[in-house]
């Protein structure tokens, strides 16, 4: 299922910087993001290999970081929303099973 990988990346960005803000605890809001980038990048890899699964990762931790950046031009929910539909729309066209 295709869909799966892709809502699990957009749980992991949303909830990762929810559980942030909301216990003010950085490194908690972190294991949120990393666990959902782990099973994310499982079910990549098993729909599409190896190669794709570590690019859809790469771009995921990449959105991450990104959003920091651009939360100081546009507040930092709406960053959190745009870099993770970015993520979930990639990750729907190039996460799918072959």
């Amino acid at each position: 299922m295709s869909f799966l990988p892709s809502a699990i990346a957009g749980a992991g960005l949303i909830g990762g910087y929810a559980v942030a803000r909301s216990t003010k605890n950085r490194q908690l809001g972190g294991a949120v993001l990393a666990a959902a980038g782990t099973g994310a990048f499982l079910l990549w890899k098993a729909n599409t290999g190896v190669g794709t699964a570590a690019a859809l990762t790469a771009l995921y931790v990449g959105a991450f970081g990104a959003s920091h950046p651009l939360a100081k031009k546009m507040r930092a929910w709406p960053a959190v929303n745009s870099v993770t539909a970015g993520v979930v729309i990639t990750s729907l066209v190039a996460g799918r099973k072959k």
